[in-house]
């Protein structure tokens, strides 16, 4: 019964995604099973942290990797969180149970000198499409925009005398990112073959031939098409370009927690790990360069 409030609470009041409601209804069943063949039957209230480490425990050794053993205690804390608010249970007992250690990777990005033979004109055709995908590859690297925002992004958002966007970001976080005259130039001559040639479009900024918006799947292979050309690099996903935004930012020398505001990051613990990308590269020309290495 709770469980089923939860997911409607997520849906109407916290106004999380469907992906996200599907994920914590798995997460919470999966949960309540487990609890159901401890103890015969499920009661929130007689759940105490030891029960919970035992079920992380037994996640890891179903061999779940951290990041998912991780989501699905977030989602159980974030369970007792509604039912403290419901009056329902004292404490939380996840509260006090913590989960397993994630290895961070570095993310992938891409070198600007190799962004720049990415964004030659030269490799795109002079129509719609071309000049749709120069613009939206350009803008990508330019912003560090996730991909859903872009293709979310209506002309109604842009302003175009003050150079910035404003960005709906994730758990409904609405931010402002500035751009500079080259993109306006790219953005300028985007919006004025599609005015001509596309009919009856959608109000958003970026669309198909039939005036529709673009879908994912649609971003990626494009992005990935272009970054093809690139052989040292592992990824070719639009979120790279996210990934390159935000360094090349540092490595120009922008401050970090302005970065994290154009990212839209909730904490600058998210933001930090460029920091680390940043030095890898500093020592890589070091190892590279100096005698003594």
């Amino acid at each position: 019964m709770w469980k089923e409030k939860y997911i409607k609470y997520l849906r109407y009041e916290k106004k999380c995604s469907s992906h996200t409601e599907i994920s914590y209804f798995k997460d919470l069943t999966q949960f309540q099973e487990f609890i159901e063949q401890s103890q015969g039957h499920f009661d929130p209230k007689e759940v105490d942290p030891d029960l919970i480490r035992i079920w992380i425990s037994t996640l890891m050794e179903k061999g779940l990797k951290a990041t998912t053993v991780n989501r699905k205690l977030s989602c159980v804390k974030s369970f007792y969180k509604f039912l403290q608010k419901k009056e329902v249970v004292d404490l939380n007992p996840a509260f006090y149970v913590g989960g397993p250690k994630i290895e961070r990777k570095l993310p992938n990005f891409v070198k600007h000198s190799d962004m720049m033979d990415v964004l030659s004109p030269d490799l795109f055709s002079n129509d719609f499409e071309g000049i749709r995908n120069l613009f939206l590859i350009e803008l990508l690297y330019a912003t560090g925009m996730r991909r859903e925002e872009v293709i979310a992004l209506k002309d109604v958002e842009i302003d175009i005398n003050a150079n910035s966007f404003i960005v709906h970001g994730k758990g409904n976080k609405d931010r402002m990112i500035p751009f500079g005259d080259n993109l306006k130039r790219h953005l300028l001559e985007y919006i004025e073959i599609r005015n001509k040639e596309i009919e009856n479009r959608s109000p958003y900024l970026f669309v198909r031939k039939n005036g529709k918006k673009m879908f994912p799947m649609m971003v990626y292979t494009i992005v990935n098409k272009h970054l093809s050309g690139i052989k040292t690099l592992s990824v070719k996903s639009p979120h790279v370009l996210r990934h390159s935004f935000a360094t090349v930012m540092l490595n120009n020398g922008a401050d970090i927690n302005a970065i994290k505001k154009m990212l839209g990051h909730a904490s600058l613990s998210s933001t930090q790990v460029y920091t680390h990308v940043t030095f890898k590269e500093l020592k890589k020309v070091y190892d590279n360069a100096h005698p003594r290495a």
